[in-house]
């Protein structure tokens, strides 16, 4: 073992004593090697089930509070949250600001490696500072290692401009950061195949905690209906067919007037339901809405109370 490996406390840093010859494994023995890695990630993440709930909550606060959830991270840990942050609002029709992703070296950080651009905190502070973040917000570190300093720097800002704060690492964290955050979250799956390679195991593990927060705000925040995405924006044909398959089970409408109704909305599933269960107009089923969160389960025991 490497003196630096041997030294380096992170367990993101460690060699994995399983793949110490991976260099001379089969095609299929590669596989089979990285596949039985990777079964350790889940019950990584299970572990951390609590916590990873507790920023689920924080996040649904900040959103119903006019607020935002804001990932900060460099490398691949940046790019997930740039990811994760890029998918609500085809998936749940969120406003772009709502979910941010921020990252080291910028837009060109997600396609090139931009040298040294996680080296520097008082650039993550500047990018919280343009961001005018505030207590309102909910500003996420994610770091595999735990110790990049553009994503403390960012934090650190946040902190004092009165955001709250949480952080995603795969490493066992320090007493000095878990008094530092209001949420810390450390799945640790082990150390990776080929040494420090944390777009493996880690990156698997971060996409999974990113996934389960946002999807269980969205969740909470009324965006589903059963287990069914009820706020996505008709954008392409994938979602037309989507979205008119979700009317046409849930209100037994066939493709025809699935799709009229869906017109009538405007192009929203919500709206559509409610214009349908209602019998109102775009603009009464919008006001509904509005009233009770989005939450379409309020609405149908509004109806049934009424009926």
């Amino acid at each position: 073992m490497s003196g630096s490996a041997a030294h380096d406390p992170r367990l993101t840093e460690q060699r994995n004593p399983a793949s110490a010859e991976v260099d001379r494994l089969s095609p299929l023995e590669i596989v089979d090697l990285i596949n039985a890695e990777d079964q350790k990630v889940a019950p990584a993440v299970h572990r951390e089930r609590e916590k990873i709930a507790r920023a689920l909550e924080i996040a649904e606060d900040a959103f119903r509070t006019g607020g935002r959830l804001i990932y900060v991270g460099a490398g691949t840990s940046g790019r997930l949250g740039v990811l994760d942050a890029s998918e609500m609002p085809p998936t749940y029709g969120t406003d772009p600001a709502m979910v941010r992703g921020v990252i080291a070296g910028g837009e060109t950080a997600l396609t090139n490696a931009v040298e040294g651009a996680e080296d520097h905190p008082e650039d993550g502070a500047a990018a919280v500072d343009a961001l005018e973040v505030g207590p309102a917000d909910f500003v996420f570190g994610i770091a595999a290692s735990g110790t990049t300093p553009y994503v403390h720097g960012a934090l650190g800002r946040a902190k004092e401009r009165g955001a709250r704060t949480g952080f995603l690492l795969c490493t066992d964290p320090s007493p000095e950061m878990l008094a530092a955050y209001d949420v810390v979250i450390a799945p640790l799956a082990g150390p990776e195949v080929v040494t420090g390679s944390t777009r493996m195991k880690a990156g698997t593990a971060t996409k999974l905690v990113l996934n389960t927060i946002t999807t269980g705000a969205m969740i909470r925040m009324g965006k589903v209906y059963g287990n069914l995405m009820v706020d996505l924006r008709v954008t392409n044909q994938k979602l037309q067919g989507r979205s008119e398959r979700i009317l046409m089970e849930t209100l037994d409408l066939d493709r025809d007037e699935a799709r009229a109704l869906l017109a009538r909305a405007g192009g929203s599933v919500k709206t559509a339901m409610v214009m349908h269960w209602t019998g109102g107009d775009r603009r009464q089923a919008q006001r509904r809405l509005k009233r009770v969160g989005g939450r379409l389960g309020d609405i149908l025991r509004e109806e049934d109370a009424n009926g």
